[in-house]
């Protein structure tokens, strides 16, 4: 079991004790803290490869597959 400071303790206690929209906001920091700072070419380069992804379902490169063969693939991965 990992030993948590007293401070820390206290500081869990109180954002317990704030409203969820507050809890969610520390949650989404502290997660993102985790992960180094931001890439700044991110949303340039999603927003990209989305267009791509558009262009190539409409003219036809690339077909969709079925949601029902993913879910099944899926369920079948699951243990």
């Amino acid at each position: 079991m990992d030993v948590v400071t007293d401070p820390a303790q206290k500081m869990l206690a109180e954002v317990l004790a704030l409203p969820e929209a507050d809890r969610a906001h520390i949650v989404k920091e502290l997660l993102a803290s985790f992960d180094g700072p931001a890439d700044p070419d991110w949303e340039t380069s999603w927003l990209a490869e989305l267009d791509r992804r558009v262009d190539a379902a409409s003219d036809g490169r690339e077909l969709g597959v079925d949601w029902s063969a993913v879910r099944a693939e899926l369920l079948a991965e699951l243990p």
